[in-house]
């Protein structure tokens, strides 16, 4: 199209002749003035009337807008014919699907489905089962991510692209809607959609920031973000329902008004004003949902209503994560954490009483499901409006302005509570990593000495100090791992992580999911292979080898400490057991003083017959030590030892042959435990022990252990039956007769070469 701008030049020397009597008069040129600008219409030059006016005509070139209304309208078109003036149409093509970094974890899930089913299809054998399984993981995995989301997580979801906007949302909920253009001030905000459309026969005005579904709407749309002209245009139909008595209906996704140069010399923050004022005094109810993001002004200025609800996913905030981190971290890397302290999300909104209710999304998100969550809109908004059209128009104002006053309202007069302090900064808690390794290695040595002059005393005190050396340690490590985090790049990865297990952990009746646990391993992975170039890594080597030292020997104490106990436990049992058999008691009495009378200092010269009554009496008295084992739930095991006086029982080759077996068995063993399935059992082994732990009466749980026990050794035996193993096994047995038949069986059991050994058993 083509538009002509016409300017005049006026020279008057009669005073009593007018510019317009003069451009009316046919006269001035002999010609019409129509035909005058159809001729100079191609060629813009001045051209003088009359002597004193001067006619300019300029082409200015418009871009020719297609006309939506097609030449035969289906008028049963669903929304009516009205329908067809709106230039939102379906997409031609399916928008490409998109995944988030925090669901990368699923994609491989997906991925195996797709080739076990193009597996099926190739071969055309059956992989129902295996399918099925697979799907079950999936929903799983979804399921256990999409109900711990994290706040920014949310707001990545809520800015997802495939997100279904305003007017899908509007098309999908409604019988009829046609939409209303214009500010009727010389511009139509494409960023701000306004129209009437119907829900179950009554009539309602549907405002909303309007985004694009793909890169090219979303620049003729402005990326949701309205200028003057499209507050005004909201405004505009405002008062056209507040006339015609129709409820408003207004939906926020947007980051903010826009804020470039043109919109503030416009009155950008008048018009943000405005709408805020006038929205109060509306007679009719208001609705506001928040489908996406509502950024700061831009999304209040259409959000003051009686009830102010929410899409589960959806984030409402002053300022965005990101800026609100480079503001007060300096940088946008810390936005998770600002998430978390602006309490933007739904629920978090809700007990704050600035949201009044949560609509509910498909696990995945709105955009997995749009036309469900558009129903599940459609619900809410129907039910609302219900409740606010039973009030009349001095409550419903009243509503909305006490729905306002309470937000951040406190009572004065209440006692406070003494030990609660406000307005002070908290106290600085000291740091780890403050600590210099001279420092810790010299309090480390200083530790070992007290432990080792206390061997014969009550050793307590060091124990204490042990244990508060190993916390310390630990901080240190922690502190030392976090710098290196941070040098290497990884600290926020490393944060996310650990808020992850934190709240997997706090689930007590499910493992953490084989998801976070890759996730996991990979960061795992990646940190080892990157931590030997930290600046740091000498610092974090040393305490974390003074930490093993120390670990190491809190576990021999605590070993030792059990084991002492244990002892004299069964010697008391022993000794009261000895007492009560006297018969037992009176041989020992009768062997010993038959040792003594005998005047031999060694074993091996006592005569045959004295050897065999001691041999008896020690078979009485392991059976008698048995019985006390037995009867406090112990194993009992009878080993033999090596002589005292027979040297190496082993030469150093056939030494080296036993030891490299015994890595490759501890390789295989390894490798079998780490394992997925194995791994598996033994997470779920854990698992149901700390449940034993807290309910130890209950026998289903005990019997539940001890299957799960039998499995892992059912396992480790078949991993560790291969051929390679039992050749090695043969191999090396060969070896050791070999050697046994050439030393002339010179380590046959004496009587002293056992001892006994008492494990602690599971009843």
């Amino acid at each position: 199209m083509a538009a002509i701008s016409l300017s005049l030049s006026l020279s008057i020397s009669q005073p009593k002749s007018l510019a317009s009597d003069q451009l009316g008069r046919s006269e001035m040129t002999g010609m019409p003035l129509i035909e005058l600008g159809r001729r100079r219409l191609i060629s813009p030059t001045r051209r003088r009337i009359g002597g004193n006016a001067v006619v300019v005509a300029k082409l200015r070139k418009v871009k020719k807008h297609e006309y939506p209304w097609p030449e035969d309208p289906d008028p049963n078109v669903k929304g009516g014919i009205l329908s067809h003036l709106s230039y939102f149409k379906p997409l031609k093509e399916k928008p490409k699907p998109v995944t988030l970094d925090f669901e990368k974890p699923l994609m491989d899930l997906q991925m195996k489905i797709v080739d076990v089913r193009k597996m099926a299809n190739e071969t055309g054998l059956d992989f129902t089962e295996q399918i099925r399984s697979l799907e079950s993981k999936y929903q799983q995995a979804l399921k256990e991510l999409y109900l711990h989301l994290t706040p920014i997580q949310r707001v990545y979801i809520a800015r997802h692209p495939n997100r279904p906007t305003f007017l899908d949302h509007v098309f999908n909920m409604t019988e009829k809607f046609v939409e209303l253009h214009g500010d009727r001030a010389g511009y139509d905000d494409p960023a701000i959609v306004t129209g009437l459309g119907t829900i179950e026969g009554r009539s309602y005005m549907f405002i909303g920031h309007q985004k694009g579904r793909n890169t090219k709407e979303n620049i003729e749309r402005n990326f949701g973000m309205p200028t003057p002209h499209g507050y005004r245009k909201a405004l505009r139909m405002m008062y056209y329902a507040d006339h015609h008595g129709f409820p408003i209906v207004t939906f926020i996704d947007t980051p903010g008004a826009y804020a470039d140069l043109k919109s503030e010399e416009l009155g950008q923050g008048e018009a943000i004003a405005f709408n805020l004022r006038t929205m109060f005094g509306l007679k009719v109810p208001i609705v506001s949902i928040v489908i996406g993001e509502g950024g700061s002004g831009g999304a209040l200025a259409i959000g003051c209503a009686n009830k102010l609800l929410m899409l589960e996913n959806a984030v409402f905030y002053v300022a965005s994560p990101e800026a609100c981190a480079a503001i007060l971290w300096k940088t946008a890397k810390a936005a998770p954490k600002a998430a978390e302290k602006l309490r933007i999300t739904a629920p978090e909104l809700c007990k704050l009483q600035i949201a009044d209710g949560i609509i509910p999304e498909p696990l995945g998100g709105a955009h997995a499901d749009p036309s469900w969550t558009s129903q599940q809109l459609r619900k809410a908004i129907i039910e609302n409006m219900d409740e606010l059209m039973k009030m009349d128009t001095q409550a419903l104002l009243q509503h909305r302005a006490q729905k306002f006053r309470k937000l951040g309202g406190f009572q004065e007069g209440l006692p406070v509570d003494p030990i609660k302090k406000r307005r002070m900064k908290l106290k600085d808690e000291p740091l780890a990593g403050k600590t210099s390794t001279l420092e810790l290695e010299t309090e480390v040595e200083r530790l070992k000495e007290e432990i080792l002059k206390s061997k014969d005393l009550s050793a307590e005190a060091p124990r204490l100090g042990l244990n508060e050396m190993i916390e310390k340690l630990k901080a240190e490590v922690d502190y030392e791992y976090s710098v290196a985090a941070e040098a290497l790049g990884l600290k926020d990865n490393l944060l996310l992580l650990r808020e992850e297990l934190a709240k997997a952990r706090n689930s007590q009746d499910e493992l953490i999911h084989p998801a976070l646990q890759d996730k996991v391993e990979r960061f795992k992975n990646e940190f080892s292979q990157q931590l030997t170039s930290a600046p740091n890594y000498a610092s974090l080597n040393s305490k974390l080898d003074m930490l093993k030292e120390l670990s190491k020997a809190k576990k021999m104490a605590e070993t030792k400490s059990k084991s002492a106990l244990l002892k004299q436990e069964v010697n008391k049992k022993f000794k009261e057991a000895i007492d009560q058999r006297s018969d037992l008691k009176e041989k020992l009495d009768i062997i010993k003083s038959e040792i003594e009378n005998s005047g031999v200092t060694s074993v091996d010269d006592l005569d045959e017959e004295l050897k065999t009554k001691v041999l008896e009496v020690k078979k009485e008295v392991q059976s008698q030590i048995e019985a006390v084992v037995k009867s406090m739930d112990m194993d009992l095991k009878i080993v033999n030892i090596k002589p005292r006086d027979g040297g190496e029982s082993l030469p150093s080759n056939l030494k080296g042959i036993v030891g490299e077996f015994d890595e490759k068995l501890q390789e295989k063993i390894q490798d079998v435990v780490n394992s997925s399935d194995l791994k598996n059992k033994i997470n779920l082994l854990k698992l149901e022990a700390g449940k034993a732990g807290v309910d130890a009466t209950d026998v289903g749980q005990k019997n539940k252990i001890q299957a799960l026990v039998q499995e892992i050794k059912v396992s480790l035996a078949e991993a560790l039956s291969t051929s390679e193993i039992v050749e090695e096994h043969e191999k090396l047995k060969a070896e050791i007769e070999k050697v046994i038949d050439a030393n002339g069986n010179s380590s046959r059991p004496r009587i002293n070469d056992s001892r006994v050994e008492i494990n602690v058993g599971a009843s």
